[in-house]
């Protein structure tokens, strides 16, 4: 079977091939144009995690703000991990850096969609831009509004 044809009908197949033929240096074997899109999709997916991570923490640091009354351990280990996870995967793709004011407006637009959502709030009480710095956003001494016992 071709390996453009596998890659259409069973991509693990597909792919472990790929990885036999590099193993070998067999480069007349490899399915470049395939290879090539996987490679940038992957680039791309550590770029739509960090995207992701970051709006969930921003979700909960607003919620954090905005309902301090219903504060819980659930969203400070929320905060935490996320907050980790993001330091994780810039510090795994560093190259990712320069591209974080446009990450971070994405990511707020879903938080404050994540926020509107989850707590009843009128869309207007969330700022339309966020408020936090990049590095408030990754401190973990951060949480905004007023002070919790549960820190």
């Amino acid at each position: 079977m071709p390996p453009s044809s596998l890659y259409d009908t069973d991509f693990y197949a597909w792919a472990m091939e790929q990885a036999k033929w590099l193993g070998h240096q067999q480069w007349d074997q490899l399915d470049i144009p395939n290879l090539i899109e996987e490679i940038e999709s992957l680039g791309r997916q550590q770029r739509q995690e960090l995207r992701s991570r970051l709006g969930v923490l921003l979700g909960h640091l607003l919620k954090w703000q905005y309902q301090p009354h219903r504060r819980s351990r659930s969203w400070l280990a929320t905060i935490r991990i996320q907050r980790r996870d993001s330091l994780r995967l810039l510090n795994e793709n560093p190259s990712l850096k320069p591209a974080l004011k446009e990450i971070l407006g994405d990511a707020y637009a879903n938080a404050r969609d994540l926020a509107i959502a989850e707590t009843d709030l009128p869309e207007p009480t969330f700022p339309s831009q966020c408020l936090y710095s990049l590095a408030e956003i990754l401190d973990e001494t951060f949480y905004p509004g007023e002070p919790s016992e549960l820190i």
